[in-house]
């Protein structure tokens, strides 16, 4: 059956491959439906091309919205609103449901990475993957006999897979402020990233991001807006608590780093100061002490 844009493309036909057409016209339509990450990581930048920098990224098994579409890169949305561009062959368009591992029984990598295998086996074949600690999976089944301990699970591209159990957490809650601060530390000399926002490496806001998630909360990804937020309420240097976040610039209309306290005048943050990693400062150190510009708490009551 033709459709209504058919003789166009029959114009067009001798400079420019059908199938090339018919997939601009395909990705055209997709815009604004959901797609699915399906590669460890993908970065996500301000400009379809590899040569711009680097603004965030979306990890394994993440659902994106697709904003707009040029050639072969999309333009995507996260779930905490940020857009970027990346190159669309690193997205498969969700055909049902409202996405990947949203519904049904689910696994999220509790590890700070974790391999997948084609079966449930780690001698017989290289992984198929590595994926960092929060991506979500599609849970098919437990295994037993010889397959206990692994959970067979369906890949963002429908592939069956198998996973240990143990680098998984199924039931997924909302973590305490002394059970953040502990999650924190689990990632100390892990290598800082700009626009890193996985465990393979975190920047700055990505990483308070992260640690504030995990205690059910969505907080903006940048450190400005983060400190903007409606979600958390001013503190004093003097008053402040574990679990509360440490804002650094200039000035407060300035603020370009951020970390969390964790008590007795230490914040673990991700840093390039001295070593490029995950690694705990001190307040009263320089250059914190004089870049500190504001203090926050995150509200009990701030939207999930």
């Amino acid at each position: 059956m033709l459709f209504p844009g058919y003789p166009f493309l029959r114009r067009i036909r001798q400079s420019a491959p059908l199938l090339v057409v018919l997939l601009a016209v395909s990705s055209a339509m997709a815009v604004g439906r959901v797609y699915v990450v399906v590669l460890p990581v993908v970065n996500m930048y301000s400009q379809p091309t590899e040569k711009a920098d680097v603004v965030s990224q979306a990890i394994y098994g993440s659902n994106v919205l697709l904003v707009a579409a040029r050639g072969e890169w999309s333009r995507i949305q996260t779930a905490d609103g940020y857009r970027g561009w990346t190159p669309s062959r690193h997205l498969r368009l969700v055909q049902t449901g409202s996405g990947y591992a949203t519904s049904g029984r689910t696994a999220q990598v509790e590890s700070l990475f974790a391999n997948i295998y084609r079966e449930p086996d780690v001698t017989r074949h290289k992984p198929m993957l590595t994926v960092p600690f929060e991506s979500r999976l599609e849970v098919v089944s437990e295994g037993k006999g010889k397959e206990e301990g692994w959970l067979q699970i369906r890949l963002a591209d429908k592939q069956s897979a198998w996973i240990q159990a143990s680098d998984t957490v199924i039931d997924v809650r909302a973590l305490s402020i002394a059970e953040s601060v502990e999650l924190a530390k689990r990632f100390l000399g892990l290598p800082y990233l700009w626009g890193g926002r996985s465990s393979f490496g975190f920047d700055c806001s990505g990483f308070t991001q992260m640690i504030v998630r995990r205690r059910g909360f969505t907080m903006p990804r940048d450190a400005d807006k983060q400190a903007a937020w409606s979600g958390v309420v001013p503190v004093l240097r003097k008053d402040l608590q574990a679990g509360d976040l440490l804002f650094f610039g200039s000035n407060p209309k300035s603020i370009d780093h951020t970390g969390m306290y964790i008590g007795e005048g230490q914040f673990i943050q991700a840093s390039t100061n001295g070593h490029p990693v995950v690694q705990i400062g001190r307040l009263d150190d320089e250059p914190w002490t004089r870049l500190l510009v504001a203090c926050r708490r995150v509200r009990s009551s701030a939207k999930p």
